[in-house]
């Protein structure tokens, strides 16, 4: 009931506070970003490019983007520094052998775990799912993980 004079509201009760801000979440953020071209927002598949941003992007959806030049189409803001395929490098990744993604037919009835990565690092073998730095040689485009290439602390790529 109240308001019948028995009872005195407090402040809390009478103003709104300012809403809380909405956090991102950094596992759906990760697999955003280690899993899905940043581009054409599809799954990230063979051959896949990098900028120098460090930004992963399937090569096909970078050509439509570079050829496509009607003056009605907005620049995307994930590729505007793009300007030519030399501005990117096509990564020479190794499969992860614990990753059975793509060998299952998919129904939707299948829990697909979003941690275990689809390629790893081939010296120290940690999965490249975002959780740890990985780094790119932009001469040959192979990738490694940063604390791989701490333990190499070589200048050429070692294959």
């Amino acid at each position: 009931m109240g308001c019948d004079g028995g009872t005195i509201p407090k402040r809390h009760e009478l103003v709104k506070g300012p809403r809380k801000v909405e956090k991102v979440d950094k596992v759906a953020e990760l697999v955003a970003r280690w899993f899905y071209c940043a581009l054409s927002q599809e799954k990230l598949r063979r051959p896949i490019v990098a900028c120098e941003l460090g930004r992963l992007y399937n090569k096909d959806a970078i050509i439509e983007y570079l050829l496509d030049k009607s003056p009605d189409k907005t620049p995307m803001e994930s590729a505007s520094h793009i300007k030519s395929i030399k501005n990117v490098t096509e990564l020479q990744l190794v499969d992860n052998p614990a990753w059975c993604g793509d060998k299952e037919s998919i129904k939707g009835d299948k829990y697909d775990d979003l941690q275990a990565a689809r390629f790893i690092c081939p010296v120290v073998g940690l999965e490249m799912n975002g959780r740890h730095r990985f780094c790119f040689l932009r001469n040959c485009g192979c990738v490694f993980s940063e604390r791989a290439l701490k333990e190499i602390k070589a200048e050429v790529c070692h294959k």
